[in-house]
């Protein structure tokens, strides 16, 4: 009787190890582990060959900061965005080989034309989004408007002063929203170099702007930037 049982056991378990086999080729592989993608998901823009291709550079411990400014643009390669309410600054850090630092825009600020009492904060990316705007898309209304009628009129509405309201596909603003969101300085722990925009509330004329500022303090030290406005 003990030997008939023991008999049945190697039978289940030659059974369950065989089937285990036979469906294997059809199970699910498990997708390994892409630190590389993960890193890229969170990178900003790639950082340039060295501090010096930037227009200024600051010491801030043992970590090199640059920067540069960018005005109410917004650097892409296919062409910059703009956004009116806001200016950019591209900024990147460098230290030595495997240096890791915590990253916050919040430590930067920006003074402009020497103002003490006016250094403005930075603000999360998410402000920014809103104000975006694509130079090279144009709405199909203003497009339809500027074609000239059979009797060679203009099609536009005449004698209404009231600009037309423009309506931006929602992919379009996706896509800027998305690219903003890649191309702004990574936040946390990260490894050396790093690089990403910031953004400062401040909707005036740049021609209006003399001097400015770039003020980092955080866990590197301190540094001040002096851009080329």
């Amino acid at each position: 009787m003990l030997a008939c049982e023991l008999e049945m056991r190697r039978s289940s378990v030659w059974i369950v190890t065989l089937l285990a086999a036979s469906l294997a080729p059809f199970a699910p592989a498990q997708a390994p582990e892409n630190k590389e993608a993960q890193a890229a998901e969170f990178k900003g823009l790639p950082p340039r060959a060295s501090p010096s291709e930037y227009q200024a550079q600051g010491k801030a411990g043992a970590v090199t900061i640059a920067a540069e400014f960018a005005g109410h643009s917004v650097p892409k390669l296919e062409g910059p965005l703009n956004t009116e309410d806001f200016v950019v600054v591209e900024t990147a850090f460098f230290g030595a080989p495997g240096a890791k630092l915590v990253l916050s825009t919040n430590d930067f600020s920006l003074r402009i034309n020497g103002k003490k009492k006016g250094v403005l904060p930075s603000v999360p990316f998410g402000m920014v989004t809103s104000s975006l705007k694509d130079p090279e898309w144009q709405p199909p209304e203003q497009k339809d408007a500027e074609k000239p009628s059979k009797s060679g009129l203009s099609t536009g509405q005449g004698g209404d002063n009231t600009p037309p309201v423009i309506h931006v596909p929602l992919e379009l603003r996706r896509a800027m929203a998305q690219y903003l969101e890649k191309a702004s300085l990574p936040e946390g722990d990260r490894t050396l170099p790093q690089a990403g925009l910031i953004y400062f509330r401040y909707s005036g004329h740049t021609k209006n702007i003399h001097s400015l500022e770039l003020i980092y303090s955080g866990p590197a030290g301190e540094a001040t930037l002096d851009l080329q406005p």
